[in-house]
């Protein structure tokens, strides 16, 4: 004949008061002398708050490194994209490397350097001669220099037929080097021969050689603003 196992009686109430008891009369001063619950219960508070403190800490600090990686990626797909069109066009990106370098150098052969200058202002004067055009005034201004080049003014003054006058410019415009003509004006005389005066700037420029160069980027160095 089986037994029958007789039913456990679990008195929750006093489980209960027994677990509460513990918590009773506690001395903060002594946490080592407390009973068992209590010191559990602590370090699992303790524990849970040290974890989630430090979890909000860490997120907020990698949601700021996240949004400042995230303001980034537009600037990071423009330049990919600009890198990308350049790294596809990089065959015909050079070759108008090519042809502007071709180009400059044509230019700089325009200007003269400054061993050439007096040979360019004989020029000038030659084309105003050979048009039969008087000189009544041709003077060289100051030079001034400019980054990569230094540019020189003259001061002419010309009286001739106007036919004559057109001739001349035209043919300083033709000049191997660079000439341009600057303020004309062109007035008639007082007598009744039928010239025209005409006075102007021509300005022409030439490259600066290398100890020019120098001490121009030093200056410029030297400028109240200048990044060093």
């Amino acid at each position: 004949m089986a037994t029958q196992k007789k039913p456990v009686n679990v008195d929750l109430n006093s489980v209960f008061e027994a677990a509460a008891s513990q918590f009773r009369g506690l001395n903060p001063n002594e946490p080592g002398q407390w009973p068992l619950l209590p010191k559990i219960a602590t370090w699992s508070v303790l524990a849970v708050a040290v974890v989630v403190v430090g979890w909000f800490l860490v997120l907020d600090s990698a949601t700021g490194e996240l949004d400042v990686e995230r303001n980034k990626e537009p600037t990071l797909k423009a330049d990919y994209r600009a890198k990308l069109g350049q790294a596809v066009n990089l065959s015909e990106l050079r070759k108008q490397k090519s042809q502007v370098e071709e180009y400059v150098t044509q230019l700089e052969k325009q200007l003269p350097g400054k061993a050439e200058m007096d040979a360019l202002l004989s020029d000038i004067n030659t084309a105003g001669l050979g048009r039969g055009l008087q000189f009544e005034l041709f003077r060289p201004g100051q030079v001034v220099v400019k980054d990569y080049y230094a540019e020189l003014p003259i001061s002419i003054r010309v009286s001739g037929r106007y036919h004559d006058i057109g001739a001349f410019a035209a043919d300083v415009a033709n000049l191997s080097r660079i000439v341009t003509l600057h303020n004309m004006n062109i007035t008639s005389t007082r007598d009744a021969s039928g010239t025209l005066s005409m006075e102007a700037t021509a300005r022409t420029y030439r490259y600066l050689d290398a100890t020019e160069l120098a001490q121009t980027r030093g200056g410029d160095k030297n400028k109240p603003g200048a990044k060093k």
